[in-house]
């Protein structure tokens, strides 16, 4: 099956993948479109791993205050070059992020940020609430670290569930800007301020 210029340009448009990579994903499909897609995703996710360790010395910080006026947020990214932060999609991910952050209010940026008091806390919750469950002794242990890691999904912002498309995770979301900008993305820190609480 021939792959035409019109297919490449189709799938560039929903990737932003280079337009060799797009004819081999194509080719290797036979001209699904959304196979192609997965594959460079899959790809791009692949190679946004590789880049994780390079320096990240620009960026932006994006920011959202809600209609009410009583949730604000600030959010750093970082990624290699000028030239990606004044990117749409690099842009957009700093409106997307700070947007999240003021529905979800994480604690933290990943889980190994989060307060370990907190999850101590949690965790002596969790081990009494499977205790009253009347759980057997021997999976107490395997229960509670199944729970610990739920909370994480709940606390740490790149394990959260993205507010506009539940199927991804931030992580996920941040991957994808990764893939398809050919840098290393990061989200250094955040804040967020809620009117009357410290």
């Amino acid at each position: 099956m021939g792959i035409t210029a019109k297919d490449v340009a189709a799938l560039r448009e929903r990737t932003g993948a280079g337009m060799m990579d797009c004819k081999k994903a194509l080719e290797e499909t036979n001209g699904e479109l959304d196979k192609a897609v997965e594959l460079l995703r899959s790809k791009g996710a692949a190679k946004a791993e590789k880049r994780s360790g390079r320096q990240t010395k620009e960026g932006v910080i994006g920011s959202y205050i809600h209609h009410n006026g009583k949730i604000a947020v600030l959010v750093e990214i970082n990624c290699e070059t000028d030239f990606v932060a004044r990117t749409e999609d690099f842009q957009q991910l700093g409106k997307y992020l700070a947007e999240h952050i003021a529905a979800a209010a994480p604690l933290a940026v990943d889980k190994d940020q989060v307060p370990q008091e907190k999850v101590d806390s949690e965790r002596r919750i969790f081990v009494q609430q499977v205790k009253d469950e009347g759980k057997p002794e021997h999976m107490i242990d395997k229960i509670v670290e199944g729970k610990v890691q739920a909370f994480y999904k709940d606390v740490a912002l790149m394990h959260q569930m993205w507010v506009r498309d539940p199927k991804k995770s931030i992580g996920d979301l941040v991957k994808e800007v990764s893939a398809k900008t050919g840098e290393n993305v990061q989200v250094r820190r955040f804040v967020r301020y809620q009117l009357g609480s410290e």
